[in-house]
């Protein structure tokens, strides 16, 4: 089985994130002194006395408020607490109980689900004064700590993992799904685009622009038993723009991590504005880190079209990422789900090629080949020589080419090797990278 789900839910803050980032041993959610900055849910692995479990973080609950952004989070915890074993529902030592706790007490009382009662920034003894009037929620016995301080943890955690089902398993050794970063400026559809590929309303959606502020993971597995960990990112935004807004500095921190731990990232582009400045970083930030790519131009379904317009738009997407030439380009519409989907067998062909590895005689035959068809370039008067090759790495692929003097080799020359290697060996949709070594000279 898989493992136990535990949501995190409350009135905003309550402390939730506080205490789902001392659990997960990281910053994942933001923390912020402003009500309703965790929207999305968030997951983390904890593992607590040989009993493993996924944490869920929630947007703060307001059962009062008619705001658009509100009522989608009201909706994502929902979909935490229908997903979940446990429910660990916050609420505020300091604040005292309010008419919304007792809403949301309410609610959770009619899942039939096991609900711990937790009462946060209780941060001095004696408990039980601050304790005493949340038993009016008739949830059991309040339990007291403080995310900030991390007092009462242990406690609390003996009674998440006691709360388990009784068949409740350690998850069973499965093969690593594949990371796919959904990553571009904001609005641009990733979020729409992440819930068309799940199949379910899993990402806020909205116009606001920069509405996903977290990264967000989902497992989606396919009909054929493909698994695949979506990473819905905040959208990234011009540096000058953010320079003042904690906020969006964290969301562009974790989006750059985002593609850091991706297996295949897809670069989405606006079909009505083209490739922005904005975009070329993104891209730039892809190639850097070595990560097999997809371009999907989205809203495709929005522009007026012509003979030869996809095919025009192509060439000059083409010549904006000039770098990324070797990523195929899908013309999708999220809204609509036009070509969506050939974007899960585009992703594993990239993926296979970014995994590619080819022997150590196939490759030396084809350097041979290549070196036939065009000489390696010269300069003072000395010919680079590559004597030897192996491939050193993959993800991306990545060869060790042994030389007299690396010195020797030119940016035209390492451009046509790479070219070469990809019409060889279908590296469609990775990066190659080349390592030059001196093979030294034996000593008389």
């Amino acid at each position: 089985m898989s493992k136990p789900l535990v949501a995190i839910v409350g009135r905003p803050n309550v402390g939730k994130s506080t205490f789902f980032n001392k659990m997960a041993g990281k910053r994942i959610s933001i923390v912020e002194d402003v009500p309703g900055v965790t929207r999305d849910r968030i997951t983390a692995d904890v593992e607590w006395l040989g009993h493993s479990f996924v944490l869920i973080d929630t947007g703060g609950i307001d059962p009062s408020s008619e705001d658009v952004l509100f009522s989608q989070m009201r909706e994502q915890a929902q979909i935490a607490i229908d997903n979940s074993d446990v429910i660990c529902f916050f609420t505020d030592g300091r604040t005292g109980l309010t008419d919304d706790d007792r809403e949301i007490a309410n609610h959770l009382r009619r899942t039939g689900k096991p609900v711990l009662l937790i009462v946060n920034k209780i941060d001095a003894l004696p408990l039980n004064s601050q304790l005493y009037e949340f038993y009016e929620l008739g949830l059991g016995d309040p339990i007291g700590i403080s995310s900030a301080n991390m007092l009462g943890f242990g406690d609390l955690l003996d009674l998440v993992v006691g709360s388990f089902p009784a068949d409740a398993e350690k998850e069973e050794d499965q093969p690593d799904a594949l990371k796919l970063a959904i990553v571009g400026r904001p609005n641009v559809g990733k979020s729409s685009l992440a819930n068309r590929l799940l199949g379910a309303n899993r990402t806020m959606v909205s116009d606001i622009a920069g509405t996903t502020r977290d990264a967000i993971d989902s497992e989606l597995i396919t009909a054929e038993g493909d698994r695949y960990i979506i990473i819905d990112t905040a959208g990234i935004r011009r540096k000058r723009s953010i320079e003042d807004r904690s906020l969006e500095r964290y969301s562009v921190l974790r989006s750059i991590a985002a593609i850091r731990r991706c297996d295949v990232a897809l670069l989405m582009i606006d079909a009505l504005d083209g490739v922005t400045e904005q975009d070329a970083r993104i891209a730039g930030l892809i190639k850097e880190e070595g990560k097999a790519v997809l371009i999907v131009v989205n809203k495709w379904d929005l522009p007026e079209k012509e003979t030869g317009t996809l095919e025009k738009t192509q060439k000059k997407i083409r010549q904006d990422l000039k770098f990324l030439d070797y990523a195929p380009v899908l013309f999708v519409s999220a809204e609509t789900g036009q070509r969506i989907h050939l974007i899960l067998p585009q992703v594993q062909k990239v993926f296979a090629s970014a995994c590619r590895k080819i022997t150590t005689g196939v490759l030396n035959d084809m350097v041979n080949e290549a070196t036939a068809s065009l000489q390696p370039p010269m300069q003072g008067g000395r010919r680079l020589k590559i004597y030897y090759a192996t491939q050193g790495g993959i993800q991306p692929p990545t060869f060790i080419l042994f030389v007299n003097d690396p010195e020797l080799i030119n940016f035209s020359y390492e451009r046509y090797l790479e070219n070469f290697f990809r019409k060889t060996f279908d590296f469609e949709g990775t990066p190659i990278r080349f390592i030059l070594r001196e093979r030294k000279r034996e000593k008389q």
